[in-house]
């Protein structure tokens, strides 16, 4: 996992589920890249974002989904 500060990301293709509110307030927003997922606050969408390489993103999600299972 990498942090990236502000402004290094700008040129990335963000995007937010569908399931996310209208006005975003509590929402993150993600970018994709051949190499990595990129995560990012959509209220400080200039702030700093995180950068995870493919097989830390699934581990997170599926660890995600367990916690909603149990």
């Amino acid at each position: 996992m990498t942090t990236l500060s502000g402004g290094t990301d700008s040129a990335l293709n963000w995007f937010r589920s569908s399931h996310s509110a209208p006005d975003g307030a509590a929402c993150v927003e993600i970018a994709l890249t051949s190499a990595n997922i990129h995560v990012r606050d959509s209220k400080s969408l200039h702030g700093s974002s995180i950068a995870f390489h493919p097989h830390q993103w699934t581990t997170f999600i599926n660890t995600v989904e367990e916690g909603e299972n149990k």
